[in-house]
């Protein structure tokens, strides 16, 4: 019996639950439920993973155009890619330096990925200047020289934070302009917003299709996330 029909069977199941409770059989139902249950483990992670993914689809239901739409020029791999996987990220985030080249095989991989990076510097004090700075990089085209070198930099302070703007050619001024405004300031408090609705709670966290994913999963759960996001 395919998975379909087992859950047709379960869901015909719970109605009776319901009919059984105004005819004094509803214990008797839950018994048969129960039982089924216990008899068919196999198709309980196949259940929890719709109940997840519906879970995602109303959590980002009413975020989903924002979240997916970035600072302009904070974008990884193909800009104008079919196929779309939001990272959530902190330059002082060592698990975000470990994805960096499960992110680095992704773009090889698949040219119509676009990755849109959402700064959420939560992790140190320097983070919300390295996030500005990496805003102003994308303002200059050049984020993600600047986001490469930040991480490759292994620290986050100011002075490694200039260091890196000047390595990567920023104006400097117009950074500093930049990174002081207050689009860059509701950037980045859009994102904290968007994050917390969505439950997440630190970096890196990912979102592709319907998938809400936290951590540093490794490249073979984001690239079934990507592959799943291009079927969607």
């Amino acid at each position: 019996m395919g998975n379909a029909s087992k859950f047709a069977i379960i869901a015909g199941c719970l109605v009776l639950v319901g009919v059984g409770g105004w005819y004094g059989g509803r214990a008797a139902v839950e018994n048969v439920v129960h039982d089924y249950i216990l008899g068919h483990p196999e198709i309980l992670p196949q259940a929890m993973e719709n109940l997840q993914k519906r879970q995602a689809s109303q959590a980002l239901a009413g975020v989903r155009q924002n979240v997916e739409t970035p600072f302009p020029g904070a974008v990884l791999g193909n800009p104008n890619g079919k196929v779309t996987l939001v990272e959530f990220t902190d330059f002082a985030c060592g698990y975000c330096r470990q994805s960096l080249g499960d992110v680095a095989q992704l773009i090889r991989k698949n040219p119509d990925l676009r990755i849109v990076v959402r700064e959420l510097p939560i992790i140190s004090p320097h983070s919300p200047d390295a996030a500005k700075m990496a805003l102003a990089a994308a303002e200059q085209g050049k984020y993600a020289q600047f986001h490469d070198a930040m991480f490759a930099a292994g620290q986050v302070d100011g002075p490694t934070i200039d260091a890196v703007a000047r390595q990567v050619g920023l104006d400097m001024d117009r950074a500093r302009r930049i990174s002081a405004s207050p689009t860059v300031e509701a950037e980045l408090a859009r994102n904290l917003e968007i994050a917390q609705r969505l439950g997440f709670s630190g970096t890196p966290s990912w979102i592709a299709g319907e998938r809400l994913i936290a951590g540093a999963v490794g490249i073979e759960q984001l690239s079934e996330a990507v592959a799943a996001a291009r079927g969607n």
